[in-house]
């Protein structure tokens, strides 16, 4: 296991962040726009000395911690299991942890380094005495005013207090054999009494922000133990005017079976006192202690707020939220033509979560502006997701977009209506594989793989093909040492088991489902021996807390939303369909024939009220299963459909599908028609659902009958939790707030469960039967 630690003032340097501000110049945009001085110089040059004074040096720190903690990120370098900060670096911990983001990390670190520069007086570190050695030569001195403040390694610590005392203190130890004392760079006495003032100001100032809990363990300095859910605030504050616990962190790391340190920022400091730590005999390994349930009951309808002890962070795998670098293990799925939009997966972001842009139906130069906003705002390698599509007329397609994704560094990518491998999907995750240093295979790519079949779910949770491998090699698509690599892991790492939703869909019963499909997941990591477990995850259905409560009953390591999230402020689509979506209940969606895969006969789910969509659709494959052409179907018939369907000629139809034929280079596909009268069919008819699906997006005046809405019954379930409350309002709805909603209500849910229900009370969601309640704990 591996720690990412990052180092506090003392250790600041001129030239430090080199290379860095390039890489990442809307960071340093940013920074320079909340100091209001500019960054790169500050670190490069250093003018007038002002890395010593802590109203500078704090901010240039976090700046280049973080920086730092992009870069190692974004190069693929193996995840950490626990994050760590010495002081300053406690809060780039926080931040790398999803606790806050950068701009207001630079927020908090200018607003801590105003309160402790007013504080006059130094430290000094002291090396080759012990804690209780340094005690008695303090009671000796006479000093005091002199606190220990930092307690690093069995015989080094650091002390704060006046220069005068220090200095007295200095020059009596450093008469001592084996004894030596180093002046700090740093202008006033961190972590001693003299900072109380400034801790309590530091509290009030906080008291303005909102904290999510830790999405990677993060070690505090005060306690030396992981933050607990809503204890940000509390231990930030109190950390500036208590001791810094270095020594007793690294032995808790220990404990924990962390057998790596990655320091990550200027100097070498805690790399060298994590060396000290391990020439010592190993602590004996210490329990977690058991989380704690938030069991206070709320109303019905009222959806769940965020709790300081609230549970749903412990909801699903550690290990997938770690890997996605997420507070829940929740996803926001894709929709296709940017329904699932830029705006949605920066609200995740900003939220500690994650979300896929949909790109189905998408153009590729589209594709790349996006690409390019998203790399722009949360940098590359950032944590957002982008979503890859089959398409049965054009197989090869998704090489183009893999090739799209690599050169923008995209790390996380949703495979969704697959029916077999593809060469790109393999190009996707295994680029960039290696072996760490412990020779463990490590994909430095995530894939979600949608499955609603099993044997389709089985190619997934196997090693990529080999003849697959062999090819992807010769063309120089991998290199040899990524093929190695591949044939020790699964194409993907999570899948996600697809029950009845919205859009594509088999019909599936997530009930029957997902316990053949975890099944097959322990039968695979039997079979190929892979050294990391394979996720499996829930979506469709999950518009209520109790579908979500069930999909972590049913074993889900993981959750994906999709149709709840079609009605919110940031989806892509237009205030029409939102105000129809937020009118539905749950019988209001019904199946029609799926556009992209109309001859195959592949099924979508649709909203049905309010539209005559799914009946206009279904008519159309009807017509084309019973015949051959065009000119076969009887005249009235063909008189209605050009009439209230199409409104324009089948011929008019066919020049307008033909010229996209070509405009889209695909001269294959009107040869074919004009070749094949049934491909002439059924290409005309696939026009009307692209053209329903535009008229929706744009919430085309008079034309709600042709609405064409991808959509599964969670809307509805979604829409009663919320009713009564502001959110009925789908402007109140965002992204993030209907996966607090969800998350945080579903740990409510199974919170519930460890006590009988209440039949007579009408603030329990939850009011089983006690036998039942029994069997459930059983």
């Amino acid at each position: 296991m591996i720690v990412w630690a990052f180092p506090g003032q003392g250790v600041q340097r001129k030239g430090m962040g080199a290379g860095l501000f390039e890489r990442y110049p809307r960071h340093c945009a940013e920074a320079d726009e909340i100091l209001g001085y500019g960054l790169r110089e500050l670190c490069l040059q250093n003018e007038d000395g002002r890395l010593r004074d802590t109203r500078y040096a704090q901010p240039a720190m976090f700046a280049v911690g973080m920086l730092t903690y992009l870069a190692a990120r974004d190069d693929g370098a193996a995840p950490p299991d626990y994050l760590a900060g010495h002081s300053l670096g406690e809060l780039c911990a926080l931040c790398a942890a999803g606790c806050f983001d950068f701009a207001d990390g630079l927020r908090l670190v200018r607003r801590r380094g105003e309160l402790m520069s007013a504080v006059g007086g130094g430290m000094l570190a002291v090396v080759g005495l012990t804690a209780g050695e340094l005690a008695e030569a303090l009671a000796a001195e006479g000093c005091a005013d002199v606190d220990l403040a930092n307690h690093n390694a069995v015989r080094q610590a650091v002390l704060s207090g006046p220069l005068s005392s220090l200095n007295q203190l200095g020059a009596a130890l450093r008469g001592r054999p084996g004894v030596r004392c180093v002046p700090l760079n740093v202008s006033a006495p961190f972590h001693s009494r003299a900072m109380a003032g400034a801790a309590r100001e530091f509290g009030s100032f906080l008291q303005a922000f909102s904290f999510a809990d830790p999405v990677v363990p993060v070690v505090a300095n005060v306690t030396a133990r992981p933050y607990g859910p809503g204890e940000v605030a509390e231990l930030l504050s109190r950390q500036i005017a208590q001791p810094v616990a270095w020594y007793d962190t690294l032995r808790y790391l220990r404990s924990r079976g962390v057998d790596e340190l990655r320091e990550i920022g200027p100097g070498r400091v805690l790399a060298g006192l994590w060396q000290q730590a391990l020439d010592e005999p190993a602590p004996a390994p210490e329990p977690e202690p058991e989380p704690e349930l938030d069991l206070t009951p709320r109303p019905a309808r009222e959806p769940a707020s965020v709790s300081a002890r609230t549970p749903a962070q412990q909801l699903g795998s550690a290990e997938f939220r770690r890997d996605y670098r997420v507070r829940y293990a929740y996803l926001s799925g894709s929709m296709y033509q940017g329904i699932a939009s830029v705006a949605m997966v920066l609200r995740m972001a900003g939220a500690g979560l994650l979300g896929f842009f949909g790109t189905g139906g998408v153009p590729p130069a589209e594709v790349e502006r996006v690409l390019a906003e998203l790399r722009g705002a949360l940098g590359a390698g950032g944590q957002y997701g982008m979503n890859l599509l089959a398409d049965p007329d054009e197989p090869q397609a998704d090489q183009h977009t893999v090739a799209q994704y690599l050169a923008a560094g995209v790390r996380y990518a949703e495979a969704a209506g697959y029916l077999a491998v593809t060469p790109a999907l393999v190009r996707f995750r295994f680029s960039g594989c290696a072996r760490d240093t412990d020779g463990r295979p490590r994909a430095v790519r995530h894939l979600v793989a949608k499955v609603s079949r099993p044997e389709v779910a089985a190619a997934f949770l196997a090693p990529p093909p080999e003849a697959m491998l062999g090819r992807l090699v010769a063309d120089g698509a991998l290199t040899a040492a990524e093929a190695e690599t591949a044939r020790h892991l699964p194409v993907a790492g999570d899948l996600c088991v697809e029950s009845d939703s919205g859009g594509h869909t088999d019909g599936g019963v997530a009930f029957a489902l997902m316990p053949v499909m975890t099944r097959l997941r322990d039968e695979a990591m039997a079979r190929h021996r892979f050294a990391e477990r394979i996720r499996v995850g829930a979506s469709g259905g999950l518009g209520s807390p109790e579908a979500v409560a069930a999909a972590f009953v049913l074993g889900a390591d993981f959750v994906v939303t999709g149709s709840v999230n079609q009605c919110s402020v940031e989806a892509g689509t237009s205030p029409e369909v939102k105000e129809l979506l937020a009118g539905l209940d749950v019988p209001d969606t019904t199946y029609a024939p799926a556009g992209d895969m109309f001859e195959l006969g592949a099924r979508v789910q649709v909203v049905r009220k309010g539209t005559l969509f799914p009946a206009r659709a279904n008519k159309l494959f009807q017509l084309y299963r019973q015949y051959g052409s065009w000119e076969e179907i009887d005249e009235p018939t063909r008189r209605s459909v050009e009439q209230t369907v199409f409104r324009r000629s089948f011929e008019e139809v066919w020049k307008e599908t033909r010229e996209h034929y070509l405009d889209t280079g695909r001269p294959g596909s009107v040869e074919r028609a004009e070749r094949d009268p049934r491909h002439k069919l059924a290409s005309v008819f696939r026009w009307y659902f692209a053209y329903s699906g535009r008229l929706a997006l744009s919430g085309a005046a008079g034309e709600r009958a042709n609405f064409q809405v991808h959509c599964g019954p969670a809307m509805g379930a979604f829409n009663h939790v919320v009713r009564g409350t502001p959110m009925e309002d789908w402007r109140a709805r965002h992204v993030d707030e209907i996966a607090e909603t969800l998350m945080s209500g579903a740990a409510g849910v199974l919170g519930r469960l460890t006590r009988p229900a209440d039949p007579s009370d009408p603030s329990d969601p939850c009011p089983a039967r006690p036998a039942a309640t029994k069997e459930i704990r059983r």
